[in-house]
């Protein structure tokens, strides 16, 4: 039997934490435990996430819900094909960058303990993504983001780790058949969720005034020696 997991919030209220502070704590959370995660809670987290607007209120979302181990092994093994280029340059690039350094080995312990997550969601889209003009490309991601940032912020609220990546989608053709999804349904992201190994904490962002711009690029009347005003 798992472990009681302090992070976990009382039952009969998951969603208690203030917006504010969800907000400022949400972060991705790559190590996990292998702890099961309720099915409600999934449901409810999905629910929350399908509150997001999408364009013309097509409502076009579609979650897939990986919890075979099978499956999540097909998709893992995807994430670590890409990995292994993206981590190999990224090393490189990070070698004298210590914090950078932690973010990849995390990245890297997520896809070495891929099948291992309890639970894997693959927000798709339905429908086709039209090729011109360019800016079709971000009409149509427009729809999907919203509802994923609404997920990330409810698994943060329920005490849950969640991550937003990509990596297992660098084949489409291979990311559809391994989740059975008819050309009709456009995977576009992954978001693999558990109970989290660390803590969550505040995160650390640049000051504001460094990069509100009023009217034009470059003029920054906020920004004051490094500071927000």
């Amino acid at each position: 039997m798992p472990e009681p997991n302090p992070a976990r919030p009382a039952a009969t209220d998951p969603f208690a934490m203030p917006l504010g502070e969800a907000m400022r704590t949400q972060r991705a959370i790559r190590r996990l435990k292998p702890d099961p995660v309720d099915d409600a809670l999934v449901l409810e987290l999905i629910a929350l996430a399908e509150k997001a607007p999408t364009g013309s209120n097509a409502q076009n979302w579609e979650f897939i819900v990986v919890k075979d181990r099978a499956v999540k092994a097909r998709l893992g093994a995807l994430n670590r094909g890409a990995f292994r280029i993206y981590g190999a340059i990224g090393r490189w690039v990070a070698r004298n960058d210590p914090r950078m350094m932690r973010i990849i080995e995390a990245v890297q312990w997520q896809a070495d303990h891929f099948a291992d997550i309890p639970v894997v969601i693959v927000a798709c889209l339905r429908g086709p993504r039209v090729p011109f003009p360019p800016i079709a490309a971000t009409s149509y991601y427009g729809s999907i983001y919203p509802s994923v940032q609404n997920l990330l912020l409810a698994a943060r609220a329920a005490g849950l780790g969640a991550a937003l990546i990509t990596l297992p989608l660098w084949s489409t053709f291979l990311a559809r058949r391994a989740l059975g999804l008819p050309w009709s349904i456009a995977p576009c992201a992954v978001v693999p969720i558990g109970w989290p190994r660390g803590r969550y904490g505040a995160t650390t962002r640049r000051p504001v005034g460094e990069i509100v711009h009023v009217d034009r690029y470059g003029n920054q009347p906020f920004r004051v020696s490094g500071r927000s005003g």
